[in-house]
């Protein structure tokens, strides 16, 4: 099968959950900013959760199918097709998305998956350094994507229940648990809202509110490991959390991380939008994690009833 796309969006690229295992050879983690909603779309057409998918952010792509297939769309939210649940779109029949109505990344899921050849054990794409995915870049009008094209047969008129979704928002208050350099900022960092500043992309969210001024550490820091997730504040007092295409390694304090269940909050963040932070011991984050791999074990195994 194959998908051509007519029309390719603000930003679409080929994604999965992420190139492992490299980080210590200083190359990212990259796959898709909201793994949850890729993994809930994945499973939703029957695909494996680390299928490669189409993330697209804040303007979908329109697309046609060559042949009859079954369709799910997670994270952001569009007016012209249903979020977390599978659908038919037809062969020849263009699958047009336009712009979100909540959230800014939307994860399309195809039956049987993409089929793009993996670099470095992944799929995704690293946009930085045209590393993966369609030829290492966001698609453009015209481009023809191969797929696989599995056939699914499925219950229609159901959808997940919503309670298993993470609280996406567009003033949402993410849990974080101290950084590093935590004590150099003295807990403030919890204490005020922030907005989402425009200049945020698959690096990081750049976030603008009062200056986070370091205490008694004004000493430059030896570069250490990051990662998604890790809050770093740079000389100017305005806080980044590095996101799926982050650096490996900064000089930058790291004030916090937030918990692996909250990314897909940040990830779903539009410019202008808001955000708190409230820490949580590691112990409760951990807790979180294991509660979220639980329900979708759950949807995982209710799936197999409804999938054919």
């Amino acid at each position: 099968m194959e998908v051509t796309v007519i029309r390719a969006g603000m930003l679409t690229t080929v994604q999965d959950l992420g190139r492992r295992g490299w980080r210590a050879a200083g190359v990212p983690l990259s796959g898709a900013m909201d793994p949850f909603a890729l993994r809930i779309a994945n499973l939703l057409v029957g695909n494996p959760e680390d299928a490669a998918v189409l993330e697209c952010t804040l303007v979908g792509p329109e697309l046609v199918f060559s042949t009859d297939t079954v369709v799910a769309i997670g994270g952001a939210a569009f007016a012209a097709a249903p979020s977390w649940q599978p659908f038919p779109v037809a062969a020849g029949v263009p699958l047009k998305l336009g712009p979100t109505l909540t959230g800014s990344r939307g994860y399309i899921a195809i039956a049987g998956g993409l089929r793009i050849p993996p670099v470095l054990g992944s799929r995704s794409t690293y946009l930085r350094a045209g590393l993966g995915g369609f030829a290492g870049r966001a698609l453009r009008d015209g481009d023809v994507v191969p797929a696989y094209g599995q056939p699914r047969r499925f219950a229609e008129h159901w959808r997940i229940d919503p309670r298993i979704l993470p609280a996406y928002s567009r003033s949402p208050t993410v849990r974080i648990v101290s950084g590093a350099q935590a004590d150099e900022f003295g807990g403030r960092l919890a204490k005020v809202e922030y907005r989402i500043l425009a200049q945020s992309d698959r690096m990081g969210v750049r976030l603008g509110g009062p200056r986070l001024v370091r205490i008694g550490g004004a000493d430059e820091l030896v570069s250490s490991a990051v990662a998604p997730g890790t809050i770093q504040v740079p000389p100017d007092g305005q806080p980044i959390v590095l996101m799926a295409d982050a650096q490996t390694i900064g000089g930058y304090p790291q004030a916090a991380n937030v918990v692996s269940v909250d990314l897909p909050l940040v990830a779903q963040t539009r410019p202008g939008d808001r955000m708190r932070f409230e820490e949580i011991p590691l112990t409760e984050a951990q807790q979180l994690l294991l509660d979220r791999e639980r329900v979708i074990g759950m949807l995982r195994e209710g799936l197999k009833q409804k999938l054919t």
